[in-house]
């Protein structure tokens, strides 16, 4: 049996996943239950809750290439600090980010690094993303990765 800190930190992998294979309906379904604010303590903007408004973000920010349906990232987190309330159903994880890219024209380069704050909750037996703060450390060429 795989215990809540494992399927917590098996979240953050799945994320990562779904991104890097170009597969927003999955990363939005990730947040089904959650959101994402794109900027601690932002403007409402910023904040993307549920399954529809973080699909809208990941359509509008994400470049997705026709020659591999994917964005050609590959998206490495790290340093998972998994805490979890077993009474409560709830837990919290911070996690370091570093994304790497190549296309045909823009060599292989690490494009940014972050972290993240996560909290998680349980929903009908199931972990889940409750709240994803994201924040950026340090960027590189991202005119490959991004819309804007």
């Amino acid at each position: 049996m795989v215990d809540s800190a494992r399927e917590i930190e098996n979240l953050l992998y799945v994320y990562a996943e779904r991104i890097d294979a170009g597969d927003l309906d999955g990363v939005a379904e990730l947040f089904t239950h959650g959101r994402i604010h794109g900027q601690e303590n932002g403007p409402p903007q910023t904040f993307f809750e549920g399954r529809d408004a973080v699909r809208a973000l990941y359509e509008m920010a994400t470049r997705i290439y026709e020659d591999t349906g994917t964005p050609k990232t590959k998206h490495l987190v790290t340093n998972a600090i998994v805490e979890v309330d077993e009474s409560a159903g709830t837990a919290s994880a911070r996690s370091n980010y570093a994304v790497t890219q190549a296309t045909e024209a823009l060599p292989l380069q690490l494009i940014i690094t972050g972290h993240y704050k996560d909290t998680f909750r349980r929903v009908a037996g199931a972990w889940c993303f409750d709240t994803r703060v994201m924040f950026i450390d340090q960027t590189g060429d991202l005119s490959h990765h991004l819309k804007f």
